[in-house]
């Protein structure tokens, strides 16, 4: 048996009141009808609705706890029944001599603690949570789903709101399409893609394994397993005919992979996914990346951009022509570097065309082509196309191949500025690829105006980082300890908490490396010398490297030693 003593939550307004009997009705009234106390908060006196749960349970005689380092003793879920802790928002945490302590988010219902004594046979003993932090606790220790599963909350609606597709869905007659249709199935999709976009995840992956379902979300470039029942195996094919129908995919094939799009509304706001199924081993496995259009601003300064580097971009994405690059692997952020570059310089004079695949954002003002291999339609053929359209910028998604090379540099020597991405590991090893791609050396060096390589490093919370002091040998070689000794720099760890799902990371910024072509660097491209020297060079014309600027990061408490390692190598 696990024992802990439970750490309790501190109120906002100083001491616990003691409410009176009036106050205690109002209380009671308010969270009938409205299902919180916000409403009633200023009328008791109290700062916040966390300090009215505190000021009802202390009336009540309860203890209001926090769960955050909360570890249960599961080994209680064996005899209890699952269906109490859904139709009450309740959950068992341990035994206290002969009575289980269990946690309520409903301080009023005598009746939920009532049902567990007479289900169990035991005395028990409640603690008051606040619902938001029972909600995601039952979903930590019972997995995604569970509820559905039990199909026992009909109606509820969970905190982040209901899913909502938008536009018709198609049904046909097949066993699959009745199986998807089964009100548990939809609410077990629904909610899977709900607590992702709460969870502030990118992508959704649902594997099929030989053990069963698998489940994980990537949350700020990680990817972060998620807990189901065991029960969710038997809703696997439903599951993903449920998001083929979605996603408007063809339901009866189940041989190709298929790709397709999800519009949803979730809570008001509305969610693009896109939706990509592979045939596996064990079954059909299901990836999903969630584009969240409403809280994606493209600016250059919000993607954390250093000042430095920003004066020099924004000059260099203002020149008349050329190819200005974007690198990194898959995941690093370069369409949204490209997207903030154009949203940047766009105006009423100027006229943009992009060619993407596919199109991960509809930008304002900016006329965006769709590429489609299957008929013909690729982006050097686009590209043909778009010159015809007297375009002044244009955006190639990417440069795969040789006619897509050959085509940007011939648009930007016919006076237009080419903006696109390349995957390569730093800045300097673009002009190789691009002449090994078949490109002549001396129309990379004349045409290649500048390369920006980035990464995508997560930022410490704010909430709960603490100072990390290392000793110099613990430090990597090339970590700056003399600069950041100079500055009386403080060097930050993660711990986590609450705030950021107990990740110690909340969100991500970038860090880049920006070299710019000059004169020398122009030579060493035409005599197509080796990275190593065209990096040299771009380091003596004043060029930081993605390390380094990972290092300033990390002095300036954004990020942590262990993220820049995990994303960069030493130059």
């Amino acid at each position: 048996m696990i024992v802990n003593q439970p750490s309790t939550y501190a109120p906002q307004g100083g001491s616990v009141p003691v409410l009176s009997q009036d106050q205690l009705q109002a209380a009671r009234r308010a969270h009938v009808t409205e299902g919180c106390f916000d409403g009633v908060a200023q009328q008791l006196g109290c700062d916040s609705e966390i300090d009215v749960l505190s000021a009802v349970a202390r009336t009540l005689g309860l203890e209001l706890i926090d769960l955050t380092n909360e570890k249960p003793d599961l080994s209680l879920l064996e005899s209890f029944p699952v269906r109490l802790i859904h139709r009450f928002h309740v959950f068992p945490l341990r035994m206290r001599q002969d009575a289980m302590v269990l946690a309520i988010s409903d301080p009023f219902n005598l009746h939920a603690v009532d049902a567990v004594s007479s289900a169990t046979g035991l005395s028990v003993t409640p603690v008051v949570v606040p619902v938001e932090e029972l909600l995601k606790f039952i979903k930590k220790h019972l997995g995604v789903g569970a509820e559905t599963i039990e199909d026992l909350v009909s109606q509820h609606k969970l905190q982040f709101g209901e899913v909502e597709t938008l536009g018709e869905l198609q049904f046909d007659g097949s066993e699959d399409a009745e199986a998807a249709q089964e009100a548990s199935v939809v609410r077990l999709v629904n909610e899977i893609l709900s607590e992702a976009i709460e969870a502030r995840a990118s992508d959704i992956h649902i594997e099929a394994q030989e053990s069963g379902l698998k489940l994980r979300y990537r949350v700020d470039g990680v990817l972060q397993r998620q807990p189901t029942p065991p029960e969710m195996n038997r809703f696997q094919v439903a599951i993903v005919s449920r998001l083929k129908i979605m996603a408007r995919l063809n339901i009866a094939e189940k041989r190709v992979p298929q790709d397709g799009r999800i519009k949803l509304r979730v809570h008001g706001r509305e969610i693009d996914v896109r939706v990509s199924i592979i045939p596996m081993l064990h079954g059909e496995g299901v990836v999903m990346r969630v584009l969240d259009k409403e809280s994606l601003q493209f600016s250059l300064r919000g993607i954390g951009m250093p000042e430095d580097i920003y004066a020099q971009f924004s000059e260099l994405i203002r020149v008349p022509h050329g190819i200005i690059l974007v690198t990194g692997p898959t995941g690093s952020g370069k369409t949204t570097t490209l997207y903030s570059a154009l949203t940047e310089i766009k105006s009423e004079t100027t006229k943009i065309i992009t060619t993407e695949d596919p199109i991960e954002y509809q930008l304002e003002g900016i006329n965006q082509i769709q590429v489609h291999n299957k008929v013909g339609l690729t982006f050097a053929a686009s590209l043909r196309s778009i010159l015809r359209h007297d375009p002044d910028v244009v955006l190639v998604g990417e440069i795969r191949d040789l006619e897509t090379a050959e085509n940007a540099v011939q648009a930007s020597l016919t006076g237009h500025l080419v903006f696109s991405t390349l995957h390569t590991n730093d800045s300097a090893s673009a002009f190789m690829r691009l002449c090994d791609m078949g490109v002549e050396p001396f129309l990379v060096a004349s045409t290649l105006e500048g390369v920006l390589a980035q990464r995508l490093v997560r930022r410490l919370c704010p909430e709960c980082r603490e100072e990390h002091r290392a000793n110099p040998g613990e430090l990597p070689a090339d970590f700056p300890a003399e600069e950041m000794a100079r500055r009386e720099a403080i060097v930050y760890s993660p711990r986590g908490c609450r705030a950021c799902r107990e990740t110690g990371y909340r969100g991500r910024v970038g860090i880049y490396e920006l070299l710019r072509a000059n004169d020398r660097i122009r030579d060493l491209a035409n005599e197509r010398a080796p990275t190593t020297q065209v990096s040299k060079a771009a380091v003596e014309s004043g060029m930081r490297t993605l390390r380094q600027d990972g290092w300033e990061k990390v002095m300036r408490g954004i990020t942590s030693v262990d993220e820049v390692l995990r994303v960069t190598k030493e130059s």
